[in-house]
């Protein structure tokens, strides 16, 4: 028997948000890879990415609700994708260093009847990083695969200040309006779950 609805994503921290609140859903990785274009806005690109990934799902397990997401952060209006290695994770997080960026989270739900929509924008001030702090985070996180070099959950807190907004959004997921938008699609969590 099939699960409620299937996670597009490969993220562990999509998973862990959505298993925490209660879901049963089943992981698909999506088979494609993540746009970068240049002339999309913050919100453009990461629901383009988002809708991508629900739809390559979705056309290879018809009639189940699909599930995606795209995280990406800017500063200054530069999108700040993952970095190529360490030593660019490095220079990313010397960038964010002191100041305020932006975390966009696009979700995209897509079902036989429904196809839902939205995207999160989160505020993010980092703390003064010295190369040491650095150094110190990088033991702890792998940053290769995060948007931004960092993760908000766990040792996140080492080096951000302070979260303007769903604080979730910029683990990977916005919980408060993803929970509203699988409601919509009559997908609950399990019942006596937070």
């Amino acid at each position: 028997m099939a699960l409620p609805f299937i996670l597009a994503s490969n993220s562990p921290r999509r998973h862990a948000l959505l298993a925490e609140a209660g879901y049963k859903f089943e992981v698909v990785g999506p088979p494609i890879s993540e746009l970068a274009v240049a002339q999309l806005s913050l919100r453009e690109l990461t629901i383009a990415n988002a809708t991508r990934k629900a739809m390559a799902v979705a056309r290879i397990h018809r009639g189940r609700v699909v599930l995606a997401a795209d995280t990406l952060v800017a500063m200054e209006g530069e999108i700040i994708g993952k970095p190529r290695d360490l030593n660019h994770a490095r220079m990313i997080l010397r960038r964010l260093s002191g100041r305020t960026h932006d975390v966009c989270t696009a979700v995209y739900i897509v079902g036989p009847r429904a196809r839902i929509s939205f995207a999160e924008i989160s505020q993010v001030r980092f703390r003064k990083l010295t190369e040491s702090a650095i150094t110190k985070y990088f033991k702890v996180v792998n940053p290769v695969d995060k948007a931004g070099a960092y993760a908000a959950q766990g040792a996140g807190g080492s080096i951000i200040a302070a979260v303007k907004g769903s604080v979730t959004n910029v683990i990977g997921l916005p919980m408060e309006r993803t929970k509203n938008a699988l409601a919509q699609v009559d997908i609950r969590p399990l019942s006596g779950s937070r």
